[in-house]
């Protein structure tokens, strides 16, 4: 994971509520999460903080101060709820947010086979997403754009010696760049669908979060989550709920399968000292080439 370029500590945390949003310097503090770009540290009972732990983040964090609004519009699958938006101070050097806490785990902590449950959910949760996104839409130009944009990261990854059976993903990949491109409007996209990002409670999806990579453009980024959540009985869930409430076709179930590829090989080659994406990534790339769907995209 990338190193963090300031220190997020409860008592940052409690300084910068003291000097902002007093009303909740009371509230006790506890870490909950520490994630490649963001510390999220829980504020009491009902709120959470959002605070980059690197610059790269800082846009991130604006990103969804500005699309969460619309999105929650959207769907009926709760999403996080910026409340309050913190500023830079001579002490820490970014914005932040403060966000209605919304209850559930990390799906990574629910069996894979027992997903098939709720995947006609997170596919209604997508066909409510992916309408056409306004012009101020956040760019993101490593989430929504044409498969052949992300080739050459994806080959130098898979040249890296850092993949497992780098081999038959390049032949995969080879065969997924033929695949039709996205020619409708550019969609609403979360961007970063993965299964830590999937919250489940009493074994059902409870909210979608972590919206830093928020953007517009090829629906098919989301959908390889069919790949990255799922076995193979979930993902059909999944791609028919999905295609019936759409109507797409094979082109973009394609593409999602190339996006799986893109995000598997990244989690694979970057998650060493994080053993929850990287269970993820060596999940993606079994389901890409021994699912008993795996021929399908060839």
């Amino acid at each position: 994971m990338p190193s963090a370029e300031v220190e997020i500590t409860t008592d940052l945390a409690h300084r910068l509520l003291t000097d902002q949003f007093p009303e909740l310097a009371t509230a006790f503090l506890h870490t909950v999460a520490n994630g490649w770009d963001n510390v999220m540290i829980r504020a009491g009972e009902h709120f959470v903080l959002r605070l980059p732990r690197r610059a790269a983040a800082v846009d991130l964090v604006r990103h969804e101060q500005l699309s969460l609004p619309a999105i929650r519009r959207l769907v009926r699958v709760p999403v996080p709820n910026p409340r309050l938006a913190g500023e830079p101070t001579d002490y820490y050097p970014w914005p932040w947010s403060v966000l209605r806490w919304l209850p559930g785990h990390p799906a990574t902590g629910q069996a894979v086979a027992a997903r098939w449950f709720w995947a006609a959910g997170l596919a209604d949760f997508l066909a409510d997403l992916h309408v056409p996104a306004p012009d101020w839409a956040p760019p993101n130009p490593v989430r929504g754009v044409p498969l052949a944009a992300r080739d050459a990261v994806v080959t130098r990854r898979l040249a890296s010696g850092h993949i497992p059976r780098s081999d038959e993903l390049l032949a995969l990949w080879r065969a997924l760049l033929a695949a039709p491109v996205h020619t409708g409007p550019p969609v609403w996209l979360h961007g970063d669908l993965h299964p830590l990002n999937l919250l489940v409670e009493r074994g059902r999806l409870s909210a979608v979060v972590d919206f830093g990579d928020v953007t517009s453009g090829d629906p098919a980024t989301d959908l390889a989550t069919a790949w990255l959540t799922f076995d193979a009985a979930g993902r059909a869930d999944f791609v028919v709920r999905y295609s019936l409430r759409t109507g797409v076709g094979d082109a973009v179930w394609a593409r999602a399968r190339g996006w799986a590829l893109v995000l598997a090989t990244a989690l694979a080659e970057h998650s060493d000292d994080n053993p929850e994406l990287a269970a993820i990534g060596a999940h993606a790339i079994t389901e890409l080439l021994d699912a008993p769907d795996a021929h399908l995209a060839r």
